[in-house]
């Protein structure tokens, strides 16, 4: 007899991990002992690949012993070992994992409104109030909104937001009869506007930044660095530079700000003062104030230790976030829910329907049915007309945590990240980036990831290969200032302030 739905759910996380025990090499305290798969493993994988699809299948237990055997040991550990450095890929809780399996099992349609038929909507709406209150957010505000794939995915949706919002302000302004991108497309609005175009204004933006311009019609090259070299920050706008750029009658403006840079995890911005005059600017002169807050907007979980001077440059790097008009986030980064999420909260509602909705598309309004509370179909807020059921293991996750679990978590990866960086910052053949004189500083700057760069040129081209080789941890190469350097990104719920020790000696190794 087979077991039903409801058994094979509540076993399915136990049954995973029990499969992952099998396929590697588990550490005492459950992890995995290589981050990365074993050439071999990568060599069998290939080779067991199809070179074409049969005619006749091979069965369920045939696959199923194939992507054990095969597939799952050239897999890499980025989500279920803690020493995975790379791309802030998080982990999955215990919760989320249980609640994702219910999406896979159940499979709903989340992007039409049908309160009669599902209760899937209705906890997306609610789950959007969890997070608005994880992280500090008045919901009559911040209640708005949608899942994504990911913050890359959630920027689109800030800067078509921006695009629809500025130009639209220009146009009214102006006099202009056409009032929205979303309906005349960008080229006649722009022209009837008397618009040249579009610019985003940031500091160091992500690459996704860049992505999302070029998707829009805005334009990679339309995207200005807005930096203030004298303040030693890297990120700090340059306030009289912003302002001769808002001003420019020519362009519709939208400000980005990064909180979080990808390779420090550094703030634009320093204190709710800096980000109100941000706000001020944006209001003088009709622009779109954004926030990319993928990891770094986690920090205001911080917010509550106001008490505390331990995490107060963190809690500084996040205040104010809340007068933005927009806020992008990614859920399985520090939220440490699967792949992928993401979040789009929004404080103008009113300006994604104009972006996204379905116009003339009968069969997906919602008719008859007036049962439960007035909420959006996420398809008219959202890229998507079809996705997965995202919320649900967001919901689980933020509900099983709470708050304080949630800032446990990120003290301990905050915790680990100083002390790897105070551990370089001594160590003769290392350099800890941005370069500061005062370990004080940079210890009180340091949220949860550590960039660094050996001092000797030839071990430094090589340095990211040498660490990942020994399988025993994950770091992303990348760049700054021209050369190559290394980024450690302490993500991972199940991070230990034991980690340490398998950090250094990995990196002792490397420089030996």
């Amino acid at each position: 007899m087979e077991p039903n739905i409801g058994t094979i759910i509540q076993e399915q996380p136990q049954v995973q991990y029990d499969l992952w025990k099998a396929a590697f090499g588990f550490g005492e305290h459950g992890q995995r002992s290589n981050v990365l798969p074993s050439p071999e493993a990568l060599i069998r994988a290939r080779n067991s690949l199809p070179e074409t699809l049969a005619e006749t299948g091979v069965g369920f237990k045939a696959i199923q012993t194939h992507i054990l055997n095969d597939i799952v040991p050239a897999t890499n550990a980025g989500s279920i070992s803690p020493n995975y450095y790379g791309f802030v890929t998080g982990g999955v809780t215990p919760a989320a994992l249980f609640a994702d399996n219910v999406v896979s099992a159940y499979d709903q349609n989340v992007q039409v409104h049908l309160p009669a038929h599902s209760i899937v909507t209705e906890l997306e709406y609610n789950t959007l109030g969890l997070l608005a209150d994880l992280l500090y957010l008045n919901r009559k505000d911040w209640q708005n909104g949608t899942f994504t794939t990911g913050a890359t995915a959630s920027n689109i949706l800030g800067l078509a937001c921006g695009r629809e919002f500025t130009v639209r302000t220009a146009c009214e302004r102006s006099g202009c009869p056409i009032r929205s991108v979303g309906e005349s497309g960008l080229f006649e609005t722009l022209q009837a506007s008397g618009l040249s175009g579009v610019q985003v204004l940031s500091t160091l933006p992500h690459s996704s930044i860049g992505k999302a311009a070029g998707v829009l019609g805005i334009g990679r090259a339309n995207i200005k660095n807005i930096v203030c070299a004298s303040k030693g920050n890297p990120l700090s706008f340059d306030m009289d530079k912003l302002e001769t750029e808002l001003s420019n009658s020519n362009k519709a403006s939208i400000v980005a700000i990064s909180c979080g840079e990808v390779n420090t995890g550094r703030f634009a911005t320093a204190g709710v003062d800096e980000m109100q005059a941000i706000r001020n600017l944006c209001d003088k002169y009709g622009a779109w104030l954004h926030v990319d807050g993928a990891f770094g907007i986690f920090g205001r979980v911080f917010l509550e230790d106001e008490d505390s001077s331990e995490f107060a440059s963190i809690r500084k790097g996040c205040e104010g976030i809340e007068l933005a008009d927009s806020i992008a986030g990614d859920a399985h980064k520090l939220l440490n829910v699967p792949y992928d999420c993401g979040f789009f909260l929004c404080r103008r509602p009113d300006v994604a329907g104009n972006v996204f909705q379905n116009a003339n598309a009968a069969y997906l309004r919602v008719s008859g049915d007036t049962e439960g509370p007035s909420i959006p179909s996420p398809l008219n807020i959202g890229i998507e007309n079809s996705r997965r059921f995202r919320a649900l293991p967001v919901y689980a996750s933020l509900l099983s945590y709470g708050r304080k679990g949630y800032r446990e978590m990120l003290q301990r990866q905050t915790r680990l990240a100083r002390m790897i960086s105070e551990w370089l910052f001594d160590h003769p053949a290392y350099i800890v980036l941005p370069e500061f004189e005062n370990k004080e500083a940079l210890l009180d700057t340091t949220y949860m990831t550590v960039l660094f760069r050996a001092k000797q040129d030839e071990l430094n081209r090589e340095l990211t290969a040498k660490i990942n080789t020994m399988s025993q941890m994950f770091v992303s190469g990348t760049s700054w200032q021209g050369q190559p350097a290394c980024r450690i990104a302490i993500s991972n719920w199940r991070v230990d302030e034991k980690d340490f020790a398998l950090v250094t000696a990995v990196l002792e190794n490397a420089a030996a």
